[in-house]
């Protein structure tokens, strides 16, 4: 399958353009969860599982604030704020795999692992949307490939 974008033919299934992720502002981060996660069952229940996932696999993790990010894509993350280059090692004990990243990378991977249950737990398509919003900004990520080994 392909479509048209500025008269060249693309497969559809490969990205058309580079991901841009956008902080969220403080003053705008109450909004955050309704507007991009309003219409999904349960969606009350992402931000607190999200938190699980990080403790789960980082043994360095202790809780702390953590930023909003929008996609260029329509898609949306978190991730913990970090006052460095700090590099996390994250742990899944589902599959085995580690790997160290920033935090914005451990952000990533572990609302992709929470997206990718809310999406079959809800049965809901607009998680699955997330999702994969969210999986395409990570295949363009410098750390991709400690991402995918820990959703894998």
């Amino acid at each position: 399958m392909t479509t048209e974008t500025q008269r060249e033919l693309m497969p559809a299934n490969e990205p058309q353009f580079d991901l841009t992720a956008t902080p969220v502002p403080d003053e705008q981060r109450i909004r955050f969860w309704p507007q991009h996660f309003g219409a999904i069952p349960q969606c009350i229940t992402l931000e607190p599982r999200i938190f699980a996932w990080m403790d789960r696999f980082c043994d360095e993790y202790s809780g702390g604030i953590w930023s909003f990010y929008t996609l260029s894509n329509g898609g949306a993350f978190m991730a913990p704020e970090s006052d460095s280059d700090e590099i996390w090692r994250l742990f899944n004990y589902l599959n085995g795999n580690d790997a160290d990243m920033s935090a914005e990378a451990a952000g990533i991977a572990v609302c992709l692992i929470e997206y990718s249950h809310h999406a079959c737990r809800t049965e809901c398509d607009a998680m699955t949307e997330h999702y994969y919003r969210l999986r395409d900004y990570a295949l363009q990520h410098p750390e991709y490939s400690a991402i995918l080994r820990i959703i894998d």
